[in-house]
């Protein structure tokens, strides 16, 4: 009997099971023939190409919507080309951050952006003033070319420092001058007012081609203006934020005119701080290269750590020299002589003595 069990045992032990079967299976079933190196490059070569599709066809619809905006001016539907315009703006948006998450950045995508840019938002919105405001007119017309000219001029500049990489890390926060983008709704902001309070002063000729002249000049300027990249919303902020993207959406469905003047003011009443806040990382190279939070809390500490402003006391509001008081002349009578006397209210003051309030300096 032991030497019965002994044998069991080790024949049942001998036995392949089912997990071992599977695997030798698995090991001599045949194995499918590997693609030749041609296929998986033509395979891979199909995939870029779909790639690169998605984000060239976002322009292309931008340039179509751009276009169609102008035969609509025509037709007096001024509504649906202000609404195309908005629309090709979000397309030239979305086209490059597209381009970027799918890795299909190329050289051709860039040139067919930049051509689009200037379509649509130098050669689109001027029409679109120059038909729907000033149609007939020669003035008009010339001030339509002025910033054609200068959105191609701006764009072209813009081309050319993208290839400078000795920049600083900072530069990348500002935009030099307005984007293309942002003059473009600044540029319809006559066509909005006379939506918004009818005809008027804001609609006359001459002013509706000064607008279009001023914001050329902000185009093709060197004033810098922040760019939405160093943007960044802290999580104390989040909730104030959404409730401003409930107003903005209120007055889209609503006043969506009051919106656009509302957003282009402030765009316009920015400028200053982001002048300033350019200054002042251009004077301090180590932070070149800082986030943007980052500067933004160091100049915090910078100006609680500084001292208070120099104020000057007053008396009831009126300076010291109204009220007839004079400097100490210096002079210090010892304890056993009598007091110097001072010179009289309405003397004259003695030479060399000085009139002015005094001042002092508060922390």
């Amino acid at each position: 009997m032991p030497n019965a069990r002994r044998t069991e045992r080790s024949t049942s032990h001998r036995t392949p099971t089912t997990h071992a079967t599977r695997r030798a299976r698995t090991s001599t079933a045949p194995q499918p023939p590997a693609r030749p190196q041609s296929e998986r490059a033509r395979f891979a070569k199909q995939a870029a190409v779909g790639r690169m599709f998605v984000p060239s066809a976002l322009t292309i619809l931008a340039i179509c919507a751009g276009l169609t905006a102008i035969r609509v001016t025509g037709t007096g539907d001024i509504n649906a080309a202000m609404g195309l315009v908005v629309a090709a703006a979000l397309l030239d948006g979305l086209d490059g951050r597209v381009a970027r998450m799918m890795g299909a950045t190329t050289r051709m995508g860039a040139e067919i952006d930049s051509l689009a840019d200037a379509i649509n938002f130098g050669v689109v919105p001027a029409l679109i003033v120059y038909l729907y405001l000033m149609p007939d007119e020669d003035i008009g017309w010339a001030f339509t070319l002025i910033y054609c000219c200068a959105i191609v001029l701006r764009l072209a500049r813009f081309n050319t420092l993208l290839d400078d990489d000795e920049a600083p890390g900072f530069t990348r926060d500002f935009f030099i001058g307005v984007p293309a983008p942002a003059a473009a709704i600044i540029a319809l902001l006559p066509i909005g007012l006379s939506q918004q309070f009818g005809s008027g002063w804001w609609t006359s000729v001459p002013v509706v081609g000064g607008w279009l002249v001023f914001v050329a000049l902000l185009a093709v300027s060197r004033v810098p203006t922040a760019s939405l990249k160093a943007a960044s919303v802290p999580p104390r902020a989040l909730a104030g934020l959404l409730v401003g993207v409930a107003i903005g959406a209120a007055l889209l469905l609503t006043f969506p005119y009051l919106l656009m003047i509302i957003a282009i003011v402030a765009y316009l009443l920015h400028i200053p701080f982001a002048w300033r806040n350019r200054r002042w990382v251009a004077d301090r190279p180590e932070h070149w290269e800082a986030h943007p939070a980052a500067r933004r809390a160091e100049r915090r500490a910078i100006a609680r750590a500084q001292p208070g402003r120099r104020r000057r006391l007053s008396t009831g509001g009126k300076s010291q020299a109204r009220l007839g008081l004079r400097r100490p002349t210096g002079i210090v009578a010892a304890p056993d002589q009598p007091p110097v006397d001072h010179p009289a209210v309405d003397d004259p003051a003695p030479s060399g003595a000085r009139s002015e309030p005094v001042t002092e300096e508060m922390d």
